[in-house]
């Protein structure tokens, strides 16, 4: 399934820039988003565990390629 690999590698760019960009305002105003940053990787995370969910059921049925 290629577009799960495109969602996957998406997501570790998306996370990385927001990573980098969450350093930067910590260097330029000393304060931390924690709550923006939580709700990130929580938002993320239920993503990535939604598309693994429609992945394992693909290959139950035997639809899966890959």
């Amino acid at each position: 399934m290629k577009f799960s690999k495109v969602i996957v590698s998406l997501v570790i760019l998306l996370n990385t820039a927001f990573t980098l960009a969450v350093l930067f305002i910590f260097y330029r105003i000393q304060t931390e988003p924690s709550t923006l940053i939580g709700a990130w990787f929580s938002f993320t995370t239920v993503e990535l565990w939604a598309l693994a969910g429609i992945k394992k059921k693909e290959v139950e049925k035997g639809d899966g390629k890959g």
